[in-house]
């Protein structure tokens, strides 16, 4: 488990005034960002971007009377240095486009696309389908899971945001990886449900109301583009090469992360493997408390009724962190098949997305990394 670290030079001081800009305040990540950044006690000003004009309360009607407006892209670009931090919401292509000037001005960024995930630039070119367009900024882009690296987050200019499905990932995989009980050689089967909100805001007919409800909407199974930056940071925690089998989905909610996983354990570690075990090495990694990883919680409800009794109350729910920055994560152990099971859930927007956003900024700028962000699910 990390810990916080000091506050670096030049860190912000509460209550100080900061400046913060949206690239991309039109989409459900900025505009989620903005919600949370109007609460945050340290942050002045809050200026999202738009490209075409658009009302700021008509595109996001739950922060009527908010005092927000859109201005252009440029105006934040002209203006760049002013800013304490600028977040990046902005389609793939965009961010690597974008950033170097900002950098320039000497503002911190903060990506919440995929641009600066991969340190290698061909491994992005292969994921993405198109070269990258800065890859010197690849090598100081420190990858923003604040439980994992927050001490290089602390001294970065720029941070790679990630996405929903991987951060719930990591955070649910990493301490069963990390314990050495999982067999190196079996694929990570992952399957995972995303809210209707993870398609973005762009209309599509598949993922209109009339369409999802009552329904599934799997898509990518030839190979999602997050399988590949999965297997990148699980590799670190499985000290070696992983194979992660994604399946992805939309379910029938508007926000949200589900993911189950089954992990096979080594056949030399099956006999002594329990979810009690499991979870005292989730408890190892991540603490419990006041010394713990504040965002992230343990279901450790004990078993109730016998073998066949479906006790729900077992693993966490989406319910349980819809509208917080939580991930809440829940393991067992199926001995007869030699298989460990993790469900971990987040909501995608704000653990997915602004939430780790702000998580990151807070560390940045040496402020306490909870601060407006230490409300519970709904």
């Amino acid at each position: 488990m990390s810990t916080p670290t000091s506050a670096p030079a030049g860190a912000a001081t509460p209550g100080a005034g900061l400046r913060t800009a949206i690239i991309g305040g039109t989409g459900y990540a900025g505009g989620e960002l903005s919600r949370l950044l109007l609460d945050h006690p340290a942050v002045a000003d809050i200026v999202p971007t738009a490209r075409g004009g658009e009302d700021f309360e008509r595109v996001h009607p739950n922060l009527l009377g908010s005092g927000l407006a859109f201005t252009g892209v440029d105006t934040v670009l002209d203006k760049a240095g002013e800013f304490d931090v600028v977040f990046l919401c902005t389609p793939s292509g965009e961010a690597m486009r974008l950033a170097p000037r900002l950098l320039a001005a000497g503002t911190r960024v903060i990506d919440l696309s995929a641009d600066f995930r991969f340190a290698d630039p061909k491994a992005y070119e292969t994921a993405y389908g198109a070269p990258h367009t800065a890859p010197d900024l690849l090598p100081e882009a420190v990858y923003g899971v604040t439980e994992f690296h927050r001490e290089r987050i602390a001294r970065a200019r720029l941070v790679a945001n990630p996405g929903c499905y991987v951060i719930t990932a990591l955070l649910g995989l990493d301490p069963l990886l990390r314990s050495g009980l999982a067999e190196p050689s079996a694929p990570l089967h992952i399957a995972a449900t995303n809210g209707t909100t993870g398609a973005g805001v762009k209309p599509r007919t598949e993922i209109l109301h009339a369409e999802v409800f009552g329904s599934m909407l799997p898509y990518s199974l030839q190979g999602h583009r997050h399988a590949p930056e999965l297997e990148t940071h699980l590799a670190d925690a499985a000290g070696g090469p992983v194979t992660v089998d994604l399946s992805t989905a939309h379910g029938n909610f508007a926000r949200g992360i589900y993911i189950q996983a089954s992990v096979r354990i080594r056949h030399e570690s099956r006999e002594r493997v329990s979810r009690a075990l499991l979870l005292d090495r989730y408890r190892e990694r991540y603490g419990a408390g006041k010394d713990g990883e504040f965002f992230v919680r343990i279901n450790d409800q004990g078993a109730e009724g016998g073998p066949t009794d479906k006790d729900y109350r077992r693993y966490p729910s989406l319910a349980g962190v819809t509208g917080s920055n939580f991930c809440h994560i829940g393991v067992d152990h199926d001995p007869r098949r030699g298989v460990a099971k993790v469900v971990a859930v987040t909501d995608n927007l704000v653990k997915g997305a602004a939430g780790s956003a702000i998580q990151n900024m807070n560390v940045m700028l040496g402020l306490d990394e909870t601060t407006g962000l230490r409300t519970h699910g709904l």
